[in-house]
């Protein structure tokens, strides 16, 4: 199967996208690894290793061009799952271009729904003990008595509401691109992992 599989910043793509990915016996590719590497191997033009340096969002062409390097490998012909990309419309029709350069398509789109106030609540809650480096939730996973907690800055409430609503922005023509297109499958993230794994594998038609 060719998947991608979308959700807003603390939706849980990681986790469900790595119980797909072994249970299909498929790569997940992620861009912003594939970007990492590029620039590692010294495959990046200078002015887009100091986009990257900024934080800044690399053209799509770029993207793209690694993409299609990427599908062409071998641990790729019994598929893949995209996470994190495509963000965009025109990514997407880009990423359509590129797959059927290859003789390609995707078979379908996850979109795992959450709530926005559970998700400020995933994240705002979250801390980290500084002297093993565990993380922990103050409501769903308490810390044990003497743990030297922090409290990271991207998981306070002004930065993660900036997150989503960038993610909101960014993908507002996304979903409804897809689901024209017969591809979109949207999920209910809200539950246990194990709960949320089930949905996923249902609605991709999936046996657990």
């Amino acid at each position: 199967m060719r998947l991608v599989l979308v959700g807003p910043p603390g939706a849980g793509k990681g986790t469900q996208a790595a119980f797909l990915c072994e249970r299909l016996g498929i790569p997940q590719i992620s861009t912003g690894d594939m970007l990492r590497a590029a620039k590692a191997a010294g495959e990046l033009a200078q002015e887009h290793v100091d986009l990257m340096a900024v934080g800044g969002l690399l053209p799509d062409e770029v993207v793209l061009a690694l993409v299609a390097k990427r599908v062409e490998e071998p641990d790729c012909a019994p598929g893949f799952l995209l996470d994190g990309f495509p963000r965009t419309t025109p990514q997407a029709a880009g990423l359509d271009t590129v797959l059927a350069q290859h003789d390609l398509a995707l078979n379908a789109v996850a979109a795992l729904d959450i709530p926005e106030d559970l998700l400020i609540e995933r994240a705002v809650l979250r801390r980290i003990d500084k002297r093993t480096g565990r993380i922990y939730h103050l409501k769903y996973n308490p810390p044990p008595a003497g743990a030297e907690l922090e409290h990271r800055p991207d998981d306070r409430e002004d930065v993660v509401r900036d997150r989503i609503a960038t993610y909101r922005t960014m993908t507002a023509d996304l979903l409804p691109f897809y689901a024209a297109r017969g591809l979109l499958r949207r999920v209910d993230g809200v539950g246990s992992v194990e709960e949320v794994r089930g949905r996923v594998f249902a609605a991709l038609g999936i046996t657990d």
